[in-house]
């Protein structure tokens, strides 16, 4: 007889449903001829291109290479809660190939041996059901700018729904509510983006109020108001970039610059805005408009002279910027594939940034974060971003503000369902001007031109081809900006136009 009485029993015919496993894997072989000129910068490159992150265009050079990652989901449901009581946990594994080994960080490890401590948490969060439509999420979750629960619904309608991921797109640590009524719903979240010294007022936090509602059977309507206080002067961040309104942050991310040197500042921003959609899920009819229109207002204060006892808080920019899009599609066939979809997007800009005292370009969750919002679902691949990536995120127009200068942005797309379901075509086109023409240079910022090849191996995983080529504008002529920092990669002429290939197998895991 087997001591361990285990072994002697037999397996259960079905698994455990306390405990769940899915897992998003993503594969991709990858040329362009833009990279970063900054020898450390091998891992993860997340910026501007032309920026910071010193991501350029070269016309003699390609980089080609390989990268991989994992996303896995562990979803802990115990039956002695009754579903009212669900744990998430999600990680993020991901490397170039033949990147290093034997090391400990982020994005690397698999170089011959492997052996890299990787493993990076990105959610961490308890949801308490404890009455018919109510939602308690507590912890590190999805911080995005849409009212839905990120966990119960498809990542695709949260990048098409409410700010669409612009404002905010990324995880924080906090605690949201969600309460859904048959034909409304409403969410209020608080988050702590930066706590730094627990004993001193240094924090960054973030609080939201939104609501929606059907007025109709395809039309929604939401309004939303969001609040941060920012009380860290930059303390914190990410890496030896810092965060906040003065950091070296901003250069990378793409956003404007506000320049206080080496005074202490104070922020309120609030951000109050509308939108709206009919036919979100392309359901009801042909026809699906989505849009939306967000203000930030608020104020920054400087400390004069801290070292002095008579210091004081002094007031120093008023904000006020306005954001707005609107997005159409129309489905001509009988898939959701066979459509046309036009984008247009549209930021205010500032001419002199704050020099007046006055800045009325739009502000972003990327003063705080890397990246801290995502508008991947243009259609567009390098002058906006574009959702396939794992370790090199370089879009020309990271951010929606273009470093304070505003936009005005156009793409227009057409996919078909070649096989129904099986095998899809995408081609497409974007357009932007900067609403404020930079020293030196033009208003016009580029022209692309991208498409890409689906096939759908299976329920779920797919083997696709795509590439972009952007055209650059004389808004790259400017080797400065009116600001100081570099429009073009401190390149003395405009820089060679970018392009992008690359094949990508996907597959998300139930």
């Amino acid at each position: 007889m087997p001591t361990n009485q285990y072994f002697s029993k037999e397996i259960p015919d079905k698994a455990n449903k306390e405990l769940e496993f899915l897992a998003f894997y993503i594969n991709q072989g990858v040329a362009s001829n833009y990279f970063p000129k900054n020898d450390f910068l091998k891992g993860q490159v997340v910026g501007r291109l032309f920026g910071g992150n010193t991501a350029s265009t070269s016309s003699s050079h390609t980089s080609k290479y390989a990268e991989q990652r994992i996303t896995p989901f562990f979803i802990y449901k115990p039956n002695l809660f009754d579903g009212k009581a669900i744990l998430r946990a999600s990680f993020e594994i991901d490397w170039t190939w033949g990147d290093a080994a034997y090391g400990v960080g982020g994005n690397f490890g698999s170089a011959i041996s492997g052996d890299q401590v990787n493993l990076q948490t990105q959610n961490l969060e308890l949801e308490l059901l404890p009455a018919k439509g109510w939602q308690i999420n507590i912890g590190l979750q999805r911080m995005f700018d849409t009212p839905y629960n990120p966990y119960r619904t498809l990542f695709d309608k949260m990048t098409t729904t409410g700010y669409r991921l612009s404002y905010w797109g990324t995880d924080g640590v906090g605690i949201s509510f969600r309460k859904e009524w048959d034909y409304s719903m409403l969410k209020a979240g608080y988050y702590k983006l930066y706590e730094n010294y627990v004993h001193l007022v240094d924090d960054v936090t973030l609080m939201e109020l939104t609501g929606e509602k059907d007025i109709t059977k395809s039309w929604k309507l939401g309004l939303s108001a969001y609040y941060l206080k920012d009380r860290a002067s930059g303390a914190g961040g990410v890496s030896i970039l810092g965060q906040g309104l003065n950091s070296l942050l901003t250069t990378h991310n793409g956003v404007y610059r506000f320049n206080y040197g080496s005074n202490d500042y104070r922020a309120d921003i609030v951000w109050l805005g509308t939108y709206f959609g009919r036919n979100t899920e392309h359901w009801h009819d042909p026809w699906m408009i989505n849009g939306f229109v967000n203000v930030n207002l608020g104020k920054t204060d400087t400390l004069t002279n801290a070292a002095l006892a008579d210091s004081e808080w002094q007031k120093a920019t008023d904000i006020f910027g306005v954001g707005a899009n609107l997005r159409v599609s129309y489905r001509y066939g009988q898939t959701l594939n066979d459509v046309i979809t036009t984008d247009i997007l549209y930021t205010t800009g500032d001419d002199n940034g704050i020099d007046d005292g006055k800045y009325s370009g739009v502000m972003t969750g990327n003063y705080w974060g890397a990246p801290a919002n995502i508008f991947i679902s243009s259609g567009a691949y390098i002058l906006m971003p574009h959702g396939n990536v794992v370790n090199r995120y370089t879009p020309a127009i990271m951010d929606i503000s273009n470093m304070g200068y505003g936009l005005t942005a156009v793409t227009l797309n057409l996919s078909k369902g070649i096989i129904p379901h099986k095998l899809n075509a995408k081609v497409g086109g974007a357009m932007a001007i900067s609403n404020v023409q930079p020293v030196g240079g033009g208003f016009y910022m580029g022209t692309e031109v991208n498409g890409n090849l689906a096939y759908n191996i299976g329920p779920f995983m797919s083997l696709e081809l795509h590439g972009a080529y952007l055209m650059l504008g004389d808004f790259y002529d400017s080797k400065q900006s009116s600001y100081g920092s570099s429009v073009n990669g401190d390149s003395d002429t405009r820089p060679a136009n970018p392009w992008t290939a690359f094949l990508v197998f996907k597959w998300l895991m139930f």
